[in-house]
């Protein structure tokens, strides 16, 4: 099946021009300003942005989020993700409590996304359950295409948190197998003083949320996992960056040619804490997310450094939880809300919207915040990412004349709400292509449930660059 995209205005992370696209099987075989080749379908891109497929690197997918028989943030809602414009998704695969890593990573595989995952997606390991046989499968990693592994400095108390001295052991046998270490940086111990302080006072609304997660706490997190990474020379990775303090720690270790890097989410850049004001639960419950929402003045610092590349990626941190019955668990004490929402649907509209529409940031370096720069931090890169001969033909079809409002009822995402809901919408995904195949159509899922693969990551990934 050969498919010529003609016309379009294609853009990468490093180039600009109108041209078109021969797409011969799953992979890109050429590209060019006026390529004379048959094809058996011709797709007129002409007045159209084209991007490479999305690279969403940080998802939480069938993430204990049942409501009755239906997983609301299963694999099967990843149509949502595709949708929007994202055909690559990073999903953690947590440890099960019966499970070391790597079985935990082949359930992912061979049950939870098998026949469901509209996507193709790399898995992050992702440790909840400390165990000494797990410094042994991160030996394995190389062999089982796993590229990084995910640890949490909060949740003292649960089975996610992990304590400095299996933070620095993770890090260390990282480094010898070439693998990426993702940290959740707050500090959880001082995060369970101030929320039962809280408590003690009646303080239970979801004002209290943000209130209780102040941003020195995640700082002080940032800066100590900076400095343990670097003890062990590993490359670290920050997830979901939020605030002015901690962009100035990573600023200050990066300054020392220190191998750290940062994502943000779309909600940090685009919503503010004001929303857990809200004095209707179900709405403030909404926006419960951990790190916690920032202030007006935050969300330029993260526009700034993405722009400037201290940031290299935008997120979803997408967590499917349903308002009208999971975060019912904490309406009388926001303590017990479930952190998490959904988001990645909306991850391209969001970042164009309100990023490139706006001026904070250019069109390439939109390709390179939503696609690129993912697809390179978890050695997924040229295969995903980029629009190149030989890559993968993930390609998405976007109409930057659209105007609009986001919507639910437009693009379904598993659980009850949207969380940009009314947000204005300027462009749209028209057509995706998935390894050469039309999967969405006029905006519309055309594709098959199960039609995701596995995407084997390689060691070394771009943190490496310069190792010894």
């Amino acid at each position: 099946m050969r498919t010529l995209i003609k016309g379009g205005t294609i853009v990468t992370a490093e180039q600009e021009f109108v041209g078109d696209i021969l797409v011969e099987g799953e992979i890109i075989r050429a590209m060019g300003a006026h390529l004379d080749e048959k094809a058996d379908r011709v797709i007129d891109a002409q007045g159209k942005y084209v991007f490479p497929g999305g690279v969403d690197q940080h998802t939480h997918f069938s993430a204990l989020c049942n409501v009755g028989d239906r997983d609301t943030a299963g694999y099967e809602t990843t149509d949502s993700a595709i949708v929007g414009g994202t055909t690559t998704i990073v999903d953690f695969a947590p440890q099960d409590p019966d499970r070391g890593l790597l079985d935990s990573i082949d359930y992912r595989i061979n049950v939870r996304a098998k026949d469901k995952a509209c996507v193709d997606f790399a898995l992050h390991a992702m440790v909840t359950y400390i165990m000494d046989s797990i410094f042994d499968e991160i030996e394995d990693f190389p062999r089982r295409g796993i590229s990084s592994i995910k640890i949490f400095m909060a949740y003292n108390g649960s089975p996610l948190h992990v304590d400095d001295g299996t933070f620095f052991r993770i890090l260390e046998k990282s480094r010898q197998v070439g693998a990426t270490v993702f940290v959740h940086a707050e500090n959880g111990e001082i995060l369970n003083f101030l929320r039962s302080e809280c408590v003690k006072k009646g303080q239970l609304t979801p004002h209290y949320h943000y209130v209780s997660r102040p941003p020195f706490t995640e700082a002080e997190a940032v800066r100590r996992a900076i400095y343990l990474a670097g003890q062990t020379d590993t490359p670290l990775y920050i997830a979901h960056m939020t605030c002015r303090e901690a962009i100035a720690e990573l600023q200050k270790a990066k300054g020392t040619g220190q191998r750290v890097s940062g994502e943000t989410c779309t909600h940090y850049l685009t919503t503010t804490k004001e929303v857990l004001d809200n004095p209707d639960f179900n709405e403030a419950a909404k926006f419960v997310c951990s790190p916690a929402l920032r202030d007006q003045e935050d969300c330029e610092a993260l526009w700034q450094a993405l722009a400037g590349g201290l940031l290299t990626a935008v997120s979803s941190d997408h967590c499917g939880i349903d308002v009208a019955e999971l975060k019912q668990a904490g309406r009388d004490d926001f303590t017990q809300i479930p952190n998490g929402s959904p988001g990645a649907g909306d991850r391209l509209h969001m970042v164009w919207t309100e990023g490139v529409c706006t001026g904070k940031l250019s069109r390439q370096k939109f390709v390179d915040v939503i696609a690129t720069q993912p697809a390179k931090i978890n050695g997924i890169y040229p295969r995903k990412g980029t629009l190149a001969a030989g890559s993968d033909a993930d390609i998405v079809i976007f109409d930057p004349s659209y105007e609009g409002v986001i919507r639910l009822a437009d693009n379904p995402n598993g659980v009850d709400y949207n969380l940009y809901e009314g947000r204005r919408q300027s462009g749209r995904v028209e057509t995706v292509l998935l390894r050469g195949q039309v999967v969405v159509e006029n905006a519309k899922f055309v594709g098959r449930y199960g039609q995701g693969q596995f995407i084997p990551a390689n060691m070394y990934a771009s943190g490496y660059e310069n190792r010894n």
